[in-house]
């Protein structure tokens, strides 16, 4: 079977985080530069979104046990929402934890929660963000950060894992949670760790798949794992999305080409957990919602007829 790609929802500026719960059949995602945590219901083929004022959000997950409360990262910091879905209104914002990084201009990205429901998350500078939107295919080549980032995990308290990040993004663990699978997006290569479920430490890093080896082009974003063990990675300014063996190094699998070019991130849905959701942004001067010949970014996208499925995801344990 050939894939379909589906263009579900539009008007979207930085698509990011999202999130399949399987009791509400719904996903929950973030638009990063509008300042939304945003849910769309498949059954209904509605969207509903809730903004946050001034403040920028890079994930939402669900609270184990506490409906309509999710946890997420608000810029610095990491904190609960209350939401009911529906409304345009948050009711409720309250702080878990502020960040310690030493630089001032250090922002969260990407969360996820392992299967203990530990919270992990890594940072960026501020103003990386503005240079990404400025990249060209050529300026990519040589694209570099500051190594300013870190990787911590949240469980009770914070603790950092890693220094030397640029763009904290794609977080995943296969199937027997004695793996991690990790992206820092500059260093253009997905990594992996030994995971000790139990304790929640991280060891011996290895590169499992390099893009410039295996003559990729674009750059690692965000990421999810299917129930074989394969992982696929959204592939930023790439147009696609790749399939990799998360078993064998440097083993690509597969190419699905994507009608956005701003590819940022994916997670399994629907009933059978047979549907790939994919966020895209868009980083250009055609406004969103206007129809050209360009890639058409800043929307979410429905892909089915891969012959893969995607594992539950695991929620936030306050």
């Amino acid at each position: 079977m050939v894939p379909s790609i589906e263009r579900i929802v539009e008007d979207i500026k930085f698509g990011e985080g999202p999130h399949w719960d399987i009791q509400s059949q719904s996903l929950y995602f973030v638009d990063y530069l509008n300042k939304s945590i945003n849910r769309y219901v498949p059954a209904t083929k509605s969207h509903f979104k809730a903004n946050l004022g001034e403040k920028y959000s890079s994930f939402v997950i669900p609270i184990e046990g506490q409906q309509q409360k999710f946890v997420i990262g608000v810029e610095k910091e990491i904190a609960t929402v209350k939401w009911n879905g529906v409304e345009n209104n948050i009711e409720e914002l309250h702080k878990l934890i502020k960040l310690d990084d030493l630089d001032n201009k250090n922002i969260l990205n990407d969360g996820k929660c392992d299967v203990a429901g530990r919270l992990w998350t890594g940072t960026l500078r501020g103003d990386v963000i503005n240079i990404i939107a400025h990249t060209t295919d050529e300026s990519e080549k040589t694209l570099s950060a500051n190594n300013g980032g870190s990787f911590y995990s949240y469980s009770n308290s914070l603790k950092k894992h890693l220094d030397g990040v640029d763009i904290s993004n794609g977080i995943a663990w296969n199937k027997s949670n004695t793996k991690m699978f990790y992206n820092d997006t500059l260093k253009k290569r997905v990594d992996q760790f030994d995971f000790d479920v139990e304790t929640g430490e991280i060891s011996n890093r290895e590169v499992l798949f390099s893009f410039e080896r295996n003559e990729v082009g674009g750059l690692p974003d965000g990421m999810t794992i299917d129930d074989e063990d394969n992982l696929w990675i959204a592939v930023y300014r790439g147009s696609k999305i790749i399939k990799i063996s998360s078993k064998i190094p440097d083993t690509l699998l597969e190419i699905i080409n994507m009608p956005a070019k701003q590819v940022t991130s994916m997670a399994w849905g629907g009933e059978k957990l047979d549907e790939l959701y994919v966020t895209t942004a868009n980083f250009s001067e055609i406004p969103v919602g206007i129809h050209t010949s360009e890639p058409v970014d800043g929307s979410l996208y429905r892909i089915t007829g891969l012959n893969a499925k995607g594992l539950p995801m695991n929620k936030f344990k306050l």
